[in-house]
């Protein structure tokens, strides 16, 4: 293997910056919303990115943005890299958009070096990674995962009423082309993202590169508790059904729950809490909240939704209340391919990088690549752990670094003659 030269810092602050230009909300955070005006610009703009790198740019009928390197034997299964653009409203500049620069500038150190590689390495811009628009996130790996399909484009809509099949239309994408998205296993070698951690392990234990082997997976509640509406001072205690307090004791059994997993990738979160009537002298008489639990294992998540289910029985027979615990996501987290991480650590060692091997609490769209294709990720430091938020920030030097180990990654998969399984 030929000699590459070392990712350039100003490459990527360049496109970054160049990127942040395309922003609903100047001055606020980064706003860059699916098929906006401002996210359409940042389309054009990478895969003008991409034609100035040498790579051959084409679109699938979802919108996902392919930008190929060409192999020795393009008829070999290629190389994948990349991540996502859009951005939740008043984001920070790097998530996402740190794979898809650093994605770039991998592959332009890699055609610059001269090295030959047989596969096709391609970098992906996914379509929509977040939720934002049409209240389901990773439509783009969804779609090549064949978890959504063309019919069900029709029934995801924005809050204008707009239908996700219907700004495909109009936009021009061809929905006769829609089954065309589908990748079959074996149709991808292999995938690596580039990520920021987006939380503070790597910055607190002084590293500066994460290896991932899982990607937890969310399992998504929504529970409701029901009492009785009453007077908050002519009802005695003894004689209240309080659905706040019903509600406190089983929101703090879940964050027990959690606590006390010998699982340390399990965490559970109540994230809103609506309380009716939502008066100052009034027994709420309904409580609806939500739990965000997330594990990299099925098994760990399964056991602890059993444990919420029999703590709502219970407490309807202490507090007097009805419960009803309604699963709206139970998805199953993605274990990263064996030989994959052991080519990023082998790279690391080689370029002398200190790494933590970890899991990714946050789900990315190498989740659902995992399903048609093996994967990893490779993480780079968040200061203070801050993400989707405007004060987001990682130093570019740190995503140069973690473009060196992506870029001989990929040149070691791209030279490998035998599928990985």
């Amino acid at each position: 293997m030929a000699h590459m030269q070392a990712a350039s810092a100003e490459n990527i602050r360049r496109d970054i910056e160049n990127l942040n230009q395309f922003n609903a909300t100047p001055g606020d955070g980064i706003t860059r919303i699916l098929f906006t005006d401002q996210e359409l610009k940042a389309r054009e703009y990478i895969k003008k990115r991409m034609e100035e790198t040498g790579l051959e740019v084409k679109e699938d009928a979802i919108g996902n943005i392919f930008g190929t390197l060409k192999g020795s034997k393009p008829n070999l299964a290629p190389v994948w890299t990349g991540s996502h653009i859009d951005t939740v409203p008043h984001a920070g500049s790097f998530d996402g958009m740190t794979g898809v620069v650093g994605g770039l500038e991998a592959l332009r150190i890699i055609k610059e070096s001269g090295n030959t590689h047989s596969r096709n390495i391609q970098v992906i811009v996914f379509t929509s990674e977040e939720p934002t628009r049409f209240g389901k996130g990773c439509l783009g790996s969804r779609a090549l995962a064949g978890d959504l399909t063309q019919g069900e484009t029709t029934g995801l809509s924005d809050e204008t009423g707009m239908t996700l099949a219907q700004v495909l239309d109009r936009l021009g994408y061809d929905k006769k082309q829609f089954p065309d998205i589908k990748k079959e296993r074996g149709d991808v070698h292999g995938c690596v993202e580039l990520h920021i951690e987006q939380g503070a392990v790597l910055e607190n234990i002084g590293k500066k590169t994460g290896v991932v082997t899982a990607i937890s997976a969310p399992t998504d509640l929504i529970i409701e508790v029901e009492g009785t509406q009453e007077h908050a001072g002519a009802t005695p205690m003894p004689m209240r059904k309080d659905a706040m307090t019903a509600a406190a004791r089983m929101i703090l059994k879940i964050e027990e729950l959690a606590r006390t997993s010998d699982n340390p990738s399990t965490v559970a979160t109540v994230g809103k809490l609506d309380i009716f009537p939502g008066a100052t002298n009034v027994i709420p008489g309904k409580v609806r909240f939500t739990v965000d639990m997330r594990s990299d294992s099925f098994e760990e998540k399964e056991q602890i939704l059993h444990k919420i289910q029999k703590n709502a029985e219970a407490l309807v027979e202490i507090e007097g209340v009805r419960i009803s615990v309604s699963i709206v996501s139970h998805e199953h987290p993605a274990s990263a391919d064996k030989h994959i991480v052991d080519v990023i650590r082998d790279v690391c060692q080689r370029q002398n990088k200190e790494y933590n091997v970890m899991v990714s609490g946050a789900y990315h769209d190498s989740m659902f690549v995992s399903r048609f294709a093996p994967f990893s990720m490779i993480f780079v430091p968040s200061r203070g752990g801050i993400s989707h938020h405007k004060d987001e920030w990682t130093d570019y030097e740190d995503i140069a670094s973690g473009v060196d180990v992506l870029a001989e990654t990929l040149l070691i998969m791209s030279n490998e003659e035998v599928k990985q399984k």
